[in-house]
């Protein structure tokens, strides 16, 4: 259930760390904001508060399961970069949509990102993880004065062992601390259990208080 939306086809980093910083999200050209959302479980289908979380980044430690992930994943070689779409990429989406249940799976990568997305509607970088000569994850952030921003990852299905979504998502934050950044947007997730309960498993995580207007140290029972 969407509460708030626009398109806008330019924005500066600036402007975008403001939106961010009152809960707002983009794929895109769209922006677009809500605090409850629908959640099917088998048939029937229950609203459900949306939980907009966020990573204080100087608050942040490594878990032992996400060195692990590190340790595991060492010998793939990462690059970061402006974007690059083409054709591995675009398959590499295909194949992790099957992941999905059919009336939930994203039908295009342009769901997410712009058509332009090397510029459109600002510059949107990406992670990529390679096997040799074989692309098996990548992940989409916006980078902004203040903070970094995870648009969408998806990761090689026959590599599911190796956690690349949080793999991806680590990487995202050394990027991040790196570049002296304050937070990392990590989007949305439900007061129940979901799909994206993984993004609720990591240290320094902040909420947006809806009724406040502000965000506060995450408590699972928010």
């Amino acid at each position: 259930m969407l509460i708030e939306s626009f398109y806008q086809k330019s924005i500066q980093p600036e402007a975008l760390d403001r939106f961010l910083s009152e809960a707002w999200r983009h794929f895109g050209e769209y922006f677009f904001r809500y605090k409850v959302s629908s959640l099917e479980t088998g048939n029937t289908v229950k609203f459900v508060k949306v939980i907009p979380l966020r990573i204080c980044l100087e608050n942040f430690q490594l878990s032992k399961s996400q060195r692990k992930i590190l340790q595991k994943n060492a010998f793939f070689s990462v690059k970061k970069q402006l974007i690059k779409l083409y054709q591995a990429k675009y398959a590499l989406f295909k194949k992790h949509a099957l992941r999905f249940s059919p009336n939930t799976r994203p039908s295009s990568l342009h769901d997410f990102v712009s058509d332009n997305p090397e510029s459109v509607p600002l510059p949107t970088y990406e992670i990529e993880v390679w096997d040799k000569n074989r692309l098996i994850a990548c992940s989409f952030v916006d980078i902004t004065t203040n903070a970094f921003s995870s648009i969408y990852a998806m990761f090689d299905t026959d590599y599911a062992r190796y956690s690349l979504g949080i793999f991806t998502l680590l990487k995202e934050i050394e990027w991040a601390q790196n570049l002296g950044k304050k937070y990392l947007y990590l989007g949305y997730a439900y007061d129940v259990n979901s799909f994206y309960d993984y993004k609720k498993r990591f240290s320094g995580l902040e909420s947006y208080n809806w009724e406040k207007s502000r965000w506060e140290p995450f408590t699972s029972h928010h």
